[in-house]
């Protein structure tokens, strides 16, 4: 059983690397990422704020990843373009807009006044 539980983290690992290597969104994303994280460290965050911005980096990697996997699938399934996939998919990729807004948002709330602080 704990094989098993191993693997299966070792699955979710191979996936995120696979997106990751595959889907330039996916890429801007891990960029953003490395950028917020180290402008984080050099404004020296507290923590409520390390949490809002880690929920909001994990909530739009989620989605994107998300995204990923439903266009996978209807690109299995449909591979002549049907309306209802291409739904799908844009559905699919609205959620990551979504998100991506709503982390932006977290992001001029937490950054905004620290950074105009430091430009005043």
């Amino acid at each position: 059983m704990v094989r098993r539980r191993v693997a299966s983290f070792g699955y979710a690992f191979q996936g995120v690397w696979s997106a990751l290597k595959t889907e330039v969104h996916l890429q801007f994303h891990a960029a953003a990422t490395v950028v917020v994280l180290g402008l984080g460290l050099y404004l020296g965050l507290e923590r409520w704020e390390w949490v809002a911005v880690a929920v909001a980096i994990g909530a739009v990697w989620s989605a994107e990843l998300v995204n990923t996997a439903v266009e996978t699938i209807v690109n299995l399934v449909s591979p002549e373009y049907h309306p209802l996939a291409g739904r799908a998919k844009d559905v699919a990729a609205g959620a990551v807009l979504v998100m991506a807004v709503a982390a932006l948002v977290v992001g001029l709330l937490i950054f905004g006044p620290k950074v105009w602080a430091l430009l005043a």
